[in-house]
This record gives structure tokens, C-alpha cells and sequence, in this order.
């Protein structure tokens, strides 16, 4: 399976007396880079959300969003401890009967005490465990986005192969026909230029020079290179660097095909192939 580097998932998850809403976008990257949003609550599980997105994505610019919406009527507010609070003031009352100079506390003091004060906050850890579970769905939901735009890609550079396949197939029985119509457009202009010339000498010349401009070897390393793409786009997983440095070594061989052209036919071959291939490294950029 080809996973693309775009992608996109949203999910919400339900918990009492509030809203979680997650979101996973990510376009591409050279290498994994996590970017993630979380509130306060969630901190502490920042490590386990890094491990948990980079066990199932390894290449991308990746941003996790993850945002907490609560109920009005469950809105954190402030408690008082009744019981914490009249143990605290039957204490005082008692130091002021040993010690009747002893000042009562103040409103400040009262609050700052240890365990007075509580709030009806969300309950941390079940929200943390919730947090965990939603994102491994989201990333199932968000590599089945990739993995649908991976196969559209495929499409199109299966596509691209196809032409690639088809140029060389057109050009490689033309070699010894474009060959043979240069040998003798360039007799006829050195008979026009100097008059007699040397036969065998001229054959020997054409026939080094011949093997500098034959191409048929770039055109072999071509279907060569075209038939590992197949069999690395059929193959699947993360492939994306290694289609890549195959892109570099077709546009290598389609520019050698143009430098030793000796024809329009083969320039415009290679004109063609290098069109194609810039085509194919574009959408190859977003495949992990």
C-alpha cells in the first residue's frame, strides 16, 4: 500500500460534562515533523501522543490538534470543604481559650489552607485514557485518507510509466534507421565540402564516433529503471525515498539520451521523457 504525506482526520469524543475534539492534518516532509496543540490537562501525556502518531507515521509535517469544551453548568468552580472549614475554626476557638491573644485568622489565610479549597475539576486520568484511545482511531480514520490519495498517485505514475514504456518502445527499433541517415547526410556533406575522401577511413571514423552516440544502453537502463518503479510501487510500504533517487537516475538517463542525439526524433524523445519525469517527481514528493 503507497500512503501519501497529505492527510487530514477530525473525530469528537463525548466525556461527562464536556467535548473533546481532536484533529490530525499533515502535508509533506523531508523527515516527521510532530507539531501538537494540546491544553494544559493533557501535558502530561504529550510523550505518549509522540510515540503513539510516530509508531504509525514516519515522514510528513504533522500538526495534532486537541482542544476541551465543558458544559456551562459544569464549568471548574471553586468549592469550600465545610467540614475541613469547621474543623479549622473549632481549632482556633480552642487556641483562643488557652491564649486569649491570639488573633483569629484571616479570610486569606483561611483559604491558603491545604484542603479548604476544592474544585470540580474533570477527572484527569479517565480524561487522559479517553485522549489515548480517540487518537489511535483518529490515526486509523487519518491513514485511510493516505492511503486513498496514495493509490490516486500510484494511478498516475503507473500512467507516466506507461508513456515512458511506450517512448522507448517507439524510439529503440528507430536507432539503427537514425544512425545510417546521419552517416549519410554527413558523407554527403563532407563530399560536397571537400570532394574525394578516403572510404575506409570514413567508415572507421563514423564507426567511433557511431559508438559514442549510440544510446541503446540508456535506453535499456531506462526500462530497467521504469521496471523496479513498478515493482516498488506494487510492493508498497514507505517508499517514497527510494522512488526518489529513481526519479534521479531516469532524468540522468533522458538527459544523456538528448546530449548524444544525433536526430529531432531523439531529441524530442528525450524532451518528452524528461516532461514525464519531472511529472512523476513532483507527485513522488508526497508519498511517505
Amino acid at each position: 500500500m503507497i500512503l501519501s504525506m497529505t492527510g487530514f482526520a477530525a473525530a469528537s469524543r463525548e466525556f461527562p460534562g464536556g467535548l473533546i475534539a481532536l484533529e490530525l492534518r499533515a502535508v509533506n516532509h523531508r523527515y516527521l515533523d510532530l507539531q501538537l496543540r494540546l491544553p494544559e490537562e493533557l501535558r502530561v501525556i504529550e510523550p505518549q501522543l509522540r510515540e503513539q502518531i510516530a509508531a504509525r507515521v514516519t515522514r510528513g509535517k504533522i500538526e495534532c490538534r486537541i482542544g476541551i469544551s465543558q458544559a456551562a453548568n459544569t464549568a471548574p468552580r471553586m468549592e469550600i470543604d465545610q467540614d475541613v472549614l469547621t474543623g479549622l475554626l473549632d481549632a482556633v476557638a480552642q487556641l483562643k481559650q488557652r491564649a486569649p491573644g491570639i488573633r483569629d485568622l484571616s479570610t486569606g489565610e483561611l483559604l491558603r489552607w491545604p484542603g479548604l479549597l476544592s474544585a470540580n475539576d474533570i477527572d484527569a486520568e479517565s480524561l487522559q485514557h479517553l485522549v489515548l484511545g480517540a487518537v489511535g482511531q483518529l490515526l486509523d480514520d487519518f491513514n485511510a485518507t493516505r492511503a486513498r490519495e496514495g493509490e490516486k498517485l500510484k494511478a498516475v505514475l503507473i500512467d507516466r510509466l506507461t508513456q515512458i514504456e511506450d517512448i522507448v518502445t517507439r524510439i529503440r527499433p528507430r536507432l539503427p534507421e537514425i544512425l545510417a541517415g546521419w552517416r549519410d547526410k554527413l558523407t554527403a556533406r563532407l563530399v560536397e565540402a571537400i570532394g574525394s575522401i578516403d572510404d575506409d577511413r570514413l567508415k572507421q571514423e563514423f564507426a567511433l564516433f557511431a559508438q559514442k552516440i549510440d544510446v541503446d544502453e540508456e535506453l535499456a537502463r531506462l526500462s530497467t529503471h521504469v521496471s523496479e518503479v513498478r515493482r516498488i510501487l506494487g510492493k508498497g510500504g514507505q517508499v517514497g525515498k527510494r522512488l526518489d533517487f529513481l526519479m534521479q537516475e531516469l532524468n540522468r538517463e533522458a538527459n544523456t539520451l538528448g546530449s548524444k542525439s544525433v536526430s529531432t526524433e531523439t531529441t524530442q524523445a528525450s524532451v518528452e521523457l524528461k516532461v514525464l519525469i519531472e511529472q512523476m517527481r513532483e507527485q513522488i514528493q508526497n508519498i511517505e
